[in-house]
Order: structure tokens, then sequence, then C-alpha cells
């Protein structure tokens, strides 16, 4: 009896089983979950039912309606969870335990965190870009930094983390992945997205791939418009589906599905992947065999909000294959209009058991059988404190690469004498003053570069604007022309604050040392002048093919500098002002 109570146990769990599980799951832990599943699902109605099915936007910087149309969709639609917005914490925590008292089945509360909650919460502490990480050669420091993330996240009551971005950028014109992209390979993606993922997971907060089947070759945004990925099956497979292959074997609990029309996918002109059938339910569940859940990328994204109605679009969206509808504009519409494509019988009821099962099983194992309230008392100190200046320093020291050192200028000197010029648009000071520390550094502005000396090493600096992932990494001609000068008569150390993407057009033959230090803010800056002074080993690899000379995987290694006296480096840093000097 034992035994076939086992094999009805299993064969259940089949059923709506999903791809995210704790570790060390036992046969009676299984046994208690698809319990509470069964009884949980049992006693909702069919409208309670369909209400787990989608997920709405919860802003903070929004008035007092908005709130209270939420808490009214919340009350009344019955919904499966909130994917918070900007930008205050506290309040969040607040909404989100007073939604969680009044929901009969608690909320799955998602949040797009690829880069930390600082993706929303402006207060919070900065993560490094995917294509940052993606130049890290060591994946366990993106596991412990994505378990980082996680803390965070549960600290505000999240449990879910639209991350990461599995999508092989190899597009430098890609207005929308970019940064947001661990590169241009496809095993380096695989492996830096492993590790992120399993470092959410590790610490009961769900990852979701995206964005399905691939976004990294598009020059559209599909916040904007619906971009077209024109590939033959045989360039998909190799590079855009090849991460989401590889990965969903891995237990990874969420794949989004992006908004983009793949020909080669759908035959049907101008449908989007994300309401496609043969893409979501024959391609991702029965040819991939995917068990997790699939959530559609949001739709109020102008790639299908301009194309269809709020409400049919969410319809369209289930009988697809999707299990979650995002960022829903319209619940109640939405699930009347399922309604009726069951009474139809265009889906089965059996479609609606399978997705909300699984939804109801991936909240039992993240813990939300049962919720306790958060506590927003200190929340934006604990998202932003020394431990985060700490590991987050640590990600940029490691991802520092460097392209080339022809006459052997790294480490610095302590005893040198160096000029530094910052160009382009964005905060230089924090890397000057850290690079003072170390060694002598004179500030010489652009306009004040012909009072250099002949024959001085000159550190040049591409400072780019780090507000967001989106800005345009070109630099402009004028940096161009000053670089160029300055190459001609002084030995240049060049370091790109900024995308890799950013060298695809500088002429770097006649600079002895370039380096890539992927983003321009102090904890960016701090790891860089700490590895030029050879206080960390530099060992970073290019993520992104940058053009014929600058290609995937490109790096040298320079050893952190140990003092033969191990007061040399203190008495050495005492000894310097550590003020800027300025001529």
């Amino acid at each position: 009896m034992k035994r076939l109570s086992l094999i009805i146990i299993t064969f259940v769990s089949q059923f709506y089983f999903p791809q995210y599980q704790p570790k060390n799951l036992s046969s009676s832990d299984l046994k208690k979950a698809n319990d509470w599943v069964d009884k949980t699902y049992n006693a909702l109605s069919q409208e309670e039912k369909l209400g787990q099915l989608f997920i709405v936007a919860l802003y903070t910087n929004k008035d007092e309606a908005h709130i209270n149309q939420i808490r009214n969709i919340v009350l009344n639609d019955k919904i499966g969870g909130l994917i918070l917005m900007q930008d205050d914490a506290a309040r969040e925590i607040n909404l989100v335990n007073e939604f969680q008292s009044k929901s009969k089945v608690p909320l799955m509360i998602g949040m797009d965190a690829e880069w930390g909650v600082f993706q929303r919460i402006a207060k919070a502490h900065k993560y490094p870009w995917a294509i940052t990480l993606g130049a890290i050669q060591d994946k366990n420091l993106i596991h412990d930094m994505a378990s980082k993330i996680a803390e965070d996240c549960k600290r505000m009551g999240i449990n879910w983390d639209f991350a990461p971005v599995v999508d092989v950028n190899t597009n430098p014109n890609n207005p929308i992945i970019g940064n947001r992209s661990f590169g241009s390979d496809v095993n380096n993606v695989v492996n830096s997205a492993l590790a992120y993922s399993n470092g959410l997971q590790d610490n009961k907060v769900l990852g979701a791939i995206k964005h399905f089947p691939g976004h990294g070759d598009t020059d559209k945004d599909s916040h904007l418009d619906l971009p077209v990925v024109s590939h033959n099956m045989e360039r998909l497979e190799k590079t855009e589906l090849a991460p989401f292959k590889a990965l969903m074997d891995k237990g990874i609990g969420g794949v989004m599905v992006a908004h983009l029309y793949v020909p080669s996918l759908e035959s049907e002109k101008g449908i989007p992947a994300s309401i496609s059938k043969k893409i979501i339910t024959g391609l991702l569940k029965e040819k991939y065999g995917y068990k997790g859940l699939i959530i559609t990328d949001a739709l109020n994204m102008g790639a299908v909000a301009n194309k269809f109605k709020a409400g049919e679009l969410d319809a369209l969206a289930f009988k697809a294959g999707n299990d979650i509808m995002l960022f829903s504009q319209d619940v109640a519409t939405g699930k009347r209009l399922i309604q009726k494509a069951i009474d139809n019988k265009e889906i089965s009821q059996s479609r609606v058991e399978e997705s909300v099962k699984k939804i109801l099983l991936t909240k039992y194992f993240l813990g939300l059988e049962k919720y306790s309230n958060i506590n927003p008392e200190n929340i934006n100190g604990d998202l932003n404190n020394a431990s985060h200046s700490e590991i987050v320093q640590k990600m940029y020291s490691n991802a520092l690469t460097l392209i080339k050192d022809d006459k052997k200028l790294l480490p610095l000197d302590c005893k040198e004498t160096y000029y530094y010029v910052p160009l382009e648009e964005a905060p230089y000071e924090t890397f000057l003053n850290q690079l003072n520390t170390g060694t002598t550094v004179i500030l010489k502005k652009a306009s004040e570069i012909n009072s250099i000396p002949a024959n001085s090493k000159v550190i040049v600096g591409f400072h780019k604007d780090n507000s967001t992932a989106y800005k345009p990494y070109k630099i402009s001609d004028s940096s161009k022309k000053i670089l160029s000068d300055l190459s001609k008569n002084q030995t240049v150390i060049l370091d790109v604050f900024g995308s890799p993407y950013a060298l695809k057009d500088i002429d770097i033959s006649k600079v002895s040392t370039v380096l890539v230090s992927y983003e321009n803010n102090d904890d960016a800056m701090k790891a860089t002048a700490n590895g030029l002074l050879g206080q960390t080993k530099i060992w970073g690899r290019l993520p992104v093919l940058v053009n014929d000379n600058l290609k995937f995987g490109m790096g040298m290694d320079i050893d952190a500098k140990i003092p033969t006296n191990q007061t040399d480096r203190k008495n050495s840093s005492e000894s310097k002002n550590s003020k800027t000097v300025i001529e």
C-alpha cells in the first residue's frame, strides 16, 4: 500500500510539479507540499483560481488613486501576485503586509532586480550589470552576489526576482539588452546565469531566465515596438535558444517570454512569442519539456499593448500556454475572457488546474504557505551598507579587464607621477582620489592637455554616464581626438568606465595600456584604482565580441603587488596626500 501511495504522489506531482524545488526535498516534504496544494486548490472558487494567473504592478511613486486601484484588484480579483515598481521601500513593505493579510492565498511578490533592488529602489545599493559579471572568471563570485541580492529581496518580502537575462547580446546596437546581458558567448552566458540563478534559488528567491526565445540580436526596444528576430532555425538553436535549452533542466523556476516576432518559430505574421502557442506550448513546453512557471513579459509594453486590447491580450497569452500574465492592464476582462474560452472548449479546465497548481506548489516551496509580516524599520539602511559595498567592489575588481599593456606600466609605481585626463560626461573624482592614496596623480582637464610635459605617463578615463543601463556607450569625436593627440607624445593608459563596446571604433594601436572597468560609479572607480595600484589582481576577460581585433575572451592577468616589506604599502599610502593633486 505504501508503494502504491508513493506512485500516486509521484504521478500527481509530475502533473503540476514546478521546475524549482528546495534542495534535499524528502518524499514526506513533497507529500506535505502536494497536500497543501490540493487542499488550497480545492478551497478556491473558479474566480479565485483564475485570479492566481495574474500579477499586477504596484508603484509607490504614484498617487493614492493608484494605490486604491491596486487595493481593489487584490481584494476583488483575488490576484496571484504583485510586481513592485518605484520607489519607496518602506511603503511597499507596508502595502504588501496589508495586501497579504487580506489575500486568501499568499501573494507572489516579484521585482525586476537584475542589478539588485536598486533597479526599482533608488536608496538601495546598486550591484553590477550582467555585462560586468560576464567578465568575471570565478563564477562562484556571481553566486555569492546573487545570494546577497536574495537577502535584500527577502528583506522586502520579495520572493521572485525576474532575473537573470540570458539573451546572448550579439548586436552592439541592441537598445534594450546590451549591459543587461552576460555577453556574446553562449557558454559564458550559461555559466554566469546558472551561478546567478542558483544564488537566488539556494536562498528561496525564485529566478526567471529571460527573454525567451532570445532578445540579444534586436535593434528595437520591445517596450516601444515589436522587434523581429529573423534568423533561421539553425542559428536560433545555436545562439538565441541555446542558453534556455542548457538551463531549463537546472531547476530554474521561471521562464519569461518576450514580445518578439520570430518568423522561423511562428508562421503567422506579426504574432509575438508571448502569445504564440507554437512557441510556448509547442517549443517551450512540449519539445523542451519545461515544467516551471512560464510568465509573459510585461503586458503594458508597446510591442503588444499597441496592437491588442487589455484583457484580450491576457486571454491570448494564457491560451498560448503562459501560466502567469505579468503587468496585466485589465484583470477582470482577462479572467472573463479566459472563462469564456473554457466555456467554449477553447481551453480545458485542466489547463487552469495545471497552471494554478504549479503556482501554488512554487509558493509553498518558497515558504508562502504561511506569511509573516515584514518589518519596514531601517529598510533603507539594510539595503545599502558596508556589506553591500564590500561584495560589489569585489565584483568590479574581478571584472576589471586588461586588453593590452605594451610598456608594462601596471601596476602603477608609487614613486612615479602620473597625469590624469578625465573625458566624457560623468563624474570621475572618486577614481582620482583613490589613485592618490597610492601614487601621485595630477589632474588635467581636456583644455589643459598641452601643459602636460612630453613623454609623461598619462591616464585617460572615458567616464560614461552610469545612471541607467540604457545610456549610449559611444565616445564623442572630441574625446577620440584628445586620446589620439595624447598618444603621439605621451605614454597613455586608457581606462573605459563604460561598456567595452565603447572601444568598437577607437584606434588603440598607439595606446600603451587599455583597461575596461565596465561601469562608472563609486564602487567601480574604487575597485579600478585598487587594481591599477596593484592591491588586487586583474584577471577579467572581455564578455563580448567588440570588433575584429577585440574578441570575446581577451584579457591579461596582472597579479597583485606583494610588498617586500609588509609596511611598504602602508607607508607609501600614508606618504601621499589623499586629496587630488591639481596643477
